[in-house]
């Protein structure tokens, strides 16, 4: 059966996932919502879909299968557990909440509801300074773009974090918050993630991109070897294009490997892998327990990281 979809949120990523679903057989997108729809010029694919401007509204009146929520953070849990309450399965933008207790919330709500409930874990791709200034209102980028790495450094290294350290800077009056951070998190069997980004024209082009994980038994890196030295700070794709993986092996048994990810999906084929994988747990009735529980918990490494550099001190997890 085709599943009813309301998209909530309609920037950048929000209208790639709307248009994900038109391309996927099992979905019709039904409604779309943003606060100033009247002033919204839909692309053709999404022409038919019926226009609201308050959430609520759009569902009560369509009672979709599915609400994919692309707001920003501070709304994702209410909006969240309203459509699960109301009986729609859930695709959420990361990061799941913009608190951990509310990220429980969600979390609690899907498994009281039996709902599905997908988190979207690929880099956002913001197309100016001025989105990320926005977007900088409710959280600085060690958390935004942090969560998703972390996450990612929890799945290659299957430890428990224990603790993190972070410091921060904020480099320019245009924003409330620390533009640029960086964090280590410490896991249990010894491995050591390390996380440091920075948004805006006025960062270092050095300092902006480092994502490592090092452990007993390598280091894994994300490199731009190709790009060394021609990106710039506020080019969206420099945060968010892989470029190449570079492992090293601890023994020296082999020599450090180079995988490169030079035909890696892009944007749009992704938020399309995302959808396509809800529909999979709809369908196939897959456990999301430890989706969910993965989602809340890079939340609350990041969050402590966020603590860390107003505190300046090392929080323990």
């Amino acid at each position: 059966m085709v599943k009813r979809v309301l998209v909530v949120g309609l920037g950048n990523m929000g209208m790639s996932h709307a248009l994900a679903y038109t391309r996927i057989p099992g979905f019709e997108v039904v409604g779309v919502c943003e606060r100033h729809i009247a002033d919204r010029k839909l692309p053709e694919a999404l022409a038919a879909a019926e226009k609201f401007a308050n959430y609520e509204e759009g569902l009560a009146k369509l009672r979709p299968d599915v609400v994919s929520i692309n707001t920003l953070p501070d709304t994702h849990a209410e909006f969240a557990i309203k459509a699960m309450e109301a009986g729609a399965d859930v695709f959420v933008e990361k990061p799941l909440a913009d608190n951990v207790a509310n990220a429980e919330k969600v979390v609690a709500t899907a498994r009281r509801t039996g709902r599905k409930l997908v988190v979207g874990y690929i880099l956002r791709q913001h197309p100016t300074w001025e989105w990320h200034k926005r977007l900088m209102d409710t959280f600085p980028p060690i958390v935004d773009c942090g969560v998703h790495y972390v996450d990612v450094m929890c799945q290659m290294t299957k430890a428990k974090p224990i603790r993190v350290h972070a410091i921060g800077a904020r480099l320019t009056e245009e924003v409330p918050v620390n533009n640029y951070g960086m964090l280590q998190v410490v896991f249990d069997d010894g491995s050591v993630g390390w996380y440091e980004a920075g948004w805006g024209p006025m960062m270092s082009e050095t300092a902006f991109f480092v994502k490592d994980v090092i452990g007993p038994k390598g280091c894994v890196s994300i490199v731009m070897a190709e790009t060394a030295g021609k990106v710039k700070s506020d080019d969206i794709n420099a945060h968010t294009k892989t470029n190449q993986i570079l492992r090293h092996y601890t023994d020296m048994s082999r020599p450090d490997e180079r995988i490169d990810m030079s035909d890696e999906p892009d944007h749009d084929a992704l938020c399309e892998r995302e959808q396509r994988y809800l529909l999979k747990a709809i369908e196939e009735d897959l456990d999301l327990g430890d989706h969910m529980d993965d989602a809340v918990k890079s939340l609350k490494i990041v969050v402590a990281a966020d603590e860390s550099i107003h505190k300046g001190q090392v929080v323990d997890l």
